[in-house]
């Protein structure tokens, strides 16, 4: 568990794990450089109880942290934690009884729920419910393109497989993100969940909207690094689907990494247009190519099930020829 300044939070946390009916556990609770009461709350619960072994960040950063904790633990399920966060009473249980059972290749997860003495943004909860329902069905990574569909302090492995996926020695930020998609390219299946197992909190200086390694530019190059290391086949050709924004940079990072591409929409005022060298094509001329590769980078819920219709009507399939970016 990185700690980064958390003090106001981390007794509800550090309680939160003690209260486990799992009692079997260890945590390695990494201060990153904090300059609160941080350490020092460490300090006392680690007096009070000898499973917890605070650590000072040798390095900086969260990745830093990660891989001390990873280098002192001696478990064999492992899991991560964030320190400004709560764990329901039987989240080791009932994660540690699905490894169990299940055996290794499997990945451990649960939902989430988000909490803030402001209020839950719409856009968080949006987030939220998504989460839940690919996790109560396993089928987690169908939408990994979209966004990160693992919580990344509310998932368990055995240590054998998160060696195999190189647990925390990659540089690549999002960590959680470019960890998630790790565990997606070593082909791990997730273990459906409908258990509330993680309470998540939001506030206005967490890390996560704060640092700048988790702008959206960062997740962006993570997407497009798997997608043409994992998905991009050179014998199909690649079509971009939507010229917005996120279109116009998905197109930028294309033509930087000199992969040919279609570009095409559904928008009249930008059909026939040349944009860094690309003529934009109407959608429907998707059928004159023999199966392509579709990259969607069109926003919003409406217009998505819209092309997700129509691409299904055309006997396109979900994460084989079609990929939403957003």
């Amino acid at each position: 568990m990185p700690v980064k300044n958390t003090g106001p939070f981390l007794e509800d946390c550090l309680n939160s794990i003690l209260q486990q009916t799992e009692k079997h556990w260890e945590l390695i609770a990494i201060n990153d450089h904090s300059t609160d009461a941080s350490w020092q709350v460490l300090q006392n619960f680690a007096k009070k109880d000898k499973r917890i072994r605070p650590l000072q960040n040798i390095g900086n950063g969260i990745i830093d942290a990660l891989r001390l904790a990873y280098e002192n633990s001696a478990g064999q399920l492992i899991t991560r934690m964030d320190s400004d966060d709560i764990m329901l009473p039987e989240k080791l249980t009932v994660l540690k009884n699905q490894l169990v059972q299940s055996g290794v290749g499997y990945l451990a997860t649960g939902q989430v729920q988000y909490f803030s003495a402001n209020g839950v943004g719409a856009g968080y909860q949006k987030y939220q419910d998504w989460l839940n329902r690919l996790t109560s069905k396993g089928i987690n990574f169908q939408d990994i393109y979209k966004e990160c569909v693992i919580p990344s302090p509310c998932w368990m492995l055995h240590r054998i497989d998160l060696d195999i996926c190189q647990a925390f020695h990659p540089n690549r930020y999002p960590e959680d993100y470019d960890l998630c998609f790790r565990f997606y390219e070593n082909g791990f299946k997730v273990i459906p969940n409908d258990q509330v197992l993680h309470h998540w909190r939001d506030y206005p200086n967490r890390t996560s909207r704060t640092d700048k390694n988790y702008a959206d530019n960062r997740f962006l190059d993570l997407k497009m690094h798997y997608f043409l290391k994992l998905e991009k086949d050179e014998k199909r050709p690649l079509v971009l689907w939507g010229a917005g924004k996120k279109g116009k940079l998905i197109a930028r990072q294309l033509i930087e990494a000199k992969v040919a591409f279609h570009w095409v929409c559904n928008n009249e005022k930008k059909i026939g247009k040349d944009i860094y060298g690309q003529l934009l094509l109407p959608f429907n001329v998707l059928q004159k190519w023999e199966q392509p590769q579709i990259i969607i980078s069109v926003a919003g819920a409406v217009p998505q099930l819209e092309i997700m219709t129509y691409l299904q009507n055309k006997a396109f399939k979900a994460g084989e020829d079609y990929y939403f970016f957003c």
